[in-house]
């Protein structure tokens, strides 16, 4: 199966899978029942609340890892590939309406751009007046020699619409821009958009097709650094976003090549999920990203640029050994970075409690409280259950959580 194809055999037969098992089905359901939670916190999520913000300072509450979606309604620039809509490609259709419904938006809506956001910002609306969400720009897949692939872009944000967004809600939110390196344009795509405020850039290398080593992005590294602007990069297996399906370029050891231009980056999802070589050695067997990922923390040459975000990071396809490593790693925290992923917290299959709590990361103890609050607020689910979950006593330090001037540095020319 060629490359341009947007769900290869493995994920074919996987989605086809689970839709046999009924799972799309409840999908569709929690979709649908968390598209109009209530605005009335449960009694019984009130002190788990408290606890969430007891001793955090909300002013450097930033979450650095939240999608944009949108169709283009609202003459934002924002496609879906045709397949996401199509009949003739089912499994692609339902992962659209899944998401979406989990986001707020009601099948049929005519105003899917505005109300993604709308249903962001009604739930940022919860949190302190402080905290902030980072919002993503997402550019085209692009082929080899720099042209835009329309046909091998799974979806596009426009960098002018995060900003707009952006700019809309300057209380509750930032943006990250999204450049492919490739383009004749790039640098001059990036200066404009530091110079519009851009707090970070994006980049999916598998689906966006991008090799961090390519000799056109040395350019871009060198007016990221010197702009102490971060570079957030996918690392690992990328599943809901295929794209240009280039899954060796998501192997979290070519974000050495950013590193030695000074580059910060941060590694979403601490590069969490399936397999990568391990380049380093003479024969390159794979091995767990995870553990490359983990490889990298503890070289001492990165110890100033190398940081991790958690999105996703408690998602139910995730190793246990993951969260408990994470979890005890209190050397690292001050380099991890507080992400949600949004929307993924909304669809609740995803977030399972029962698997956590058999991993001795969770107390049982927790599950009805965050299960209430999963209902009213996701973003807030998101947030209280990665502030609660430990091993051996062991938690994510409050320093994950403020992540303000870990994003944006003193000088920072953003």
């Amino acid at each position: 199966m060629d490359r341009g194809s947007l769900i290869d055999r493995r994920h074919a037969m996987c989605c086809g899978a689970a839709a046999v098992g009924g799972l799309f089905t409840s999908l569709m359901d929690a979709g649908a029942s968390d598209a109009s939670p209530s605005r009335a916190l449960p009694v019984l999520a009130q002190a788990l609340v408290d606890a969430t913000f007891d001793g955090l300072d909300a002013a450097q509450l930033w979450d650095v890892h939240t999608h944009l979606l949108g169709t283009g309604d609202a003459d934002s620039g924002c496609t879906v590939h045709p397949h996401l809509d199509s009949w003739w490609h089912p499994l692609e259709a339902a992962r659209k309406r899944v998401i979406l419904l989990g986001a707020g938006v009601a099948p049929g809506s005519r105003s899917v751009d505005r109300d993604y956001v709308r249903r962001l910002a009604s739930l940022a609306g919860d949190f302190p007046k402080s905290a902030r969400w980072m919002l993503f720009a997402f550019d085209h897949a692009h082929d080899d020699q720099g042209a835009s692939d329309p046909a091998r872009t799974t979806f596009h944000v426009p960098d002018a619409w995060a900003a707009n967004v952006a700019h809309t809600h300057d209380d509750r939110f930032g943006w990250v821009a999204s450049i492919h390196p490739y383009c004749d344009d790039a640098l001059a795509r990036l200066r404009l958009a530091l110079a519009q405020g851009a707090l970070a850039v994006k980049w999916l290398p598998s689906a966006m097709n991008i090799d961090l080593r390519d000799p056109r992005c040395v350019p871009f590294y060198d007016v990221l650094a010197a702009a102490r602007v971060p570079l957030i990069v996918h690392a690992g297996e990328e599943k809901a976003v295929p794209g240009a399906q280039r899954d060796e370029l998501g192997n979290p050891l070519l974000v050495r090549a950013a590193l030695h231009h000074g580059v910060r980056v941060i590694v979403a999802h601490c590069a969490s999920l399936g397999h990568a070589l391990d380049l380093d050695q003479r024969v390159p067997r794979e091995r767990p990203a995870f553990e490359l990922f983990a490889r990298m923390m503890d070289e001492q040459e990165w110890q100033g640029l190398l940081l991790g975000d958690v999105s996703a990071l408690f998602l139910a396809n995730r190793d246990p050994a993951v969260w408990r490593t994470v979890l005890a790693r209190e050397d690292w925290h001050v380099r991890l970075l507080h992400g949600s992923d949004y929307p993924l917290p909304c669809v609740a299959p995803l977030v399972r409690l029962a698997p956590l709590v058999r991993a001795g990361v969770l107390d049982a103890n927790e599950v009805d409280a965050l299960e209430a609050l999963r209902g009213h607020n996701p973003l807030l689910f998101d947030l209280a259950l990665k502030r609660r979950a430990a091993w051996r006593g062991a938690r994510l330090s409050m320093s994950v959580f403020q992540t303000r001037d870990r994003v944006v540095l003193k000088g920072n020319r953003a």
